[in-house]
């Protein structure tokens, strides 16, 4: 595998990844990278450099940063989101892999949308528990990790395509292990609503 394929791959892989976390702040991330000129993307995302859309996408990622800081509101925010995130995933990935093929194009669009609604059922899962604790801090700090890993991965696919794609494995592996409980911990809020209103 030549070294342009394996970063259009780790792109590729990186906004599906990214996307199921925040896909304003991968859209972001990516665009400003195409904008400021450190990066030239695929032909098909090099329109996330324009103004208009790294302007929509910073307003939606201010709205979503706020939303995601604030225990139980996170959890409906993360719900709504599955709307979101997985399409996003899958696209950001097709367009990204656009320049290996329309076979290729498709099956990053499957990985990208798999891996976005893996990240993003961790997302909720882990979100979902950290909300059973009282105080607000613990919920802030894991909100905050969650952007800054997003940004750092994204950075780290442009950068380093190989090291991202091997460490982009070992979570595959871990979250294939976590799933079913993660899950369950996603409906944990659900749950807990679901009981107050059957309660007189």
């Amino acid at each position: 595998m030549s070294g342009d394929t394996l970063g259009v791959l780790a792109v590729a892989l990186a906004a599906g990844w990214a996307s199921g976390v925040n896909a304003y702040a991968t859209v972001l991330v990516l665009g400003l990278a195409q904008r400021l000129g450190f990066v030239a993307l695929p032909h098909d995302l090099q329109v996330l450099g324009s103004w208009w859309v790294l302007a929509t996408a910073a307003l939606l990622f201010a709205l979503n940063f706020l939303a995601d800081k604030i225990p139980l509101v996170d959890s409906i925010n993360d719900v709504l989101h599955t709307f979101v995130r997985i399409p996003a995933g899958a696209l950001l990935a097709f367009g990204a892999a656009d320049s290996l093929g329309p076979e290729a194009s498709t099956v990053a669009a499957l990985l990208g949308g798999t891996l976005a609604a893996g990240t993003h059922v961790a997302k909720t899962g882990t979100r979902a528990l950290i909300n059973t604790s009282p105080e607000p801090f613990s919920n802030i700090a894991a909100s905050l990790a969650g952007d800054g890993v997003v940004i750092g991965g994204l950075i780290l696919a442009l950068a380093h395509p190989l090291i991202f794609l091997c460490l982009l494995a070992l979570f595959v592996v871990g979250l294939v292990w976590l799933l079913p409980k993660l899950v369950r911990l996603a409906m944990l809020p659900f749950r807990r609503m679901a009981r107050w209103r059957q309660q007189p």
